[in-house]
């Protein structure tokens, strides 16, 4: 039988990862969830940093790491360093400082290009998770398991599911666009 569920499920899925992506970019304010996505290599493996050292948020524009392990502040450094959110580091000790600029015009523009593409491959995930339902239909009608008008109701209900979820994603890049606009 076919299971409309759990192509649903595998759409909130997609949203899922997309909304921890976007939470993950740098809007102008302070927020712990940016280095989220940001692993370090530790002790022979990759870890997120709020497993190495307590994130905090003291004022708007301020991230700071209390490094637990001298010896991993300067991987933590060089990590931020290198990833796409262009902070500055500045070591005190065990403590990271993030201060937050503000953003420019030019990075606001290439935020909101970066939210429409991270968009798109979400779209493009939940119309992936369409198609392998409607497979799915089609070999279940060819084995006999359903008939013509069950294919085309479910069909009906899995474009249905897809477009509420791909109108999801629109609403989030609306949203964390209107954010990054936002001085």
């Amino acid at each position: 039988m076919f299971d409309e569920k759990s192509h649903s499920l595998k759409m909130d899925k997609a949203i899922e990862v997309f909304s921890k992506e976007l939470s993950s970019l740098r809007t102008g304010r302070a927020n712990a969830a940016m280095l989220d996505l940001i692993k370090v290599d530790v002790y022979g493996q990759q870890m997120p940093i709020n497993q190495v050292g307590s994130i905090t948020t003291p004022e708007p524009r301020m991230i700071n790491i209390q490094v637990w392990d001298q010896n991993n502040v300067s991987l933590i450094d060089s990590a931020i360093k290198k990833s796409e959110l262009g902070l500055n580091p500045q070591i005190d000790g065990q403590l990271i400082r993030l201060p937050i600029p503000e953003l420019n015009e030019e990075r606001r523009t290439e935020l909101k290009k970066l939210i429409k593409s991270m968009g798109e491959k979400c779209k493009i995930s939940i119309r992936n998770i369409r198609r392998d339902a409607n497979e799915e239909l089609k070999k279940l009608m060819k084995s006999k398991d359903i008939g013509e008008d069950e294919e085309k109701s479910y069909e009906k209900n899995v474009q249905t599911i897809t477009d509420k979820h791909i109108e999801k994603v629109d609403e989030k890049v609306a949203l964390k666009e209107k954010e990054i606009m936002t001085i």
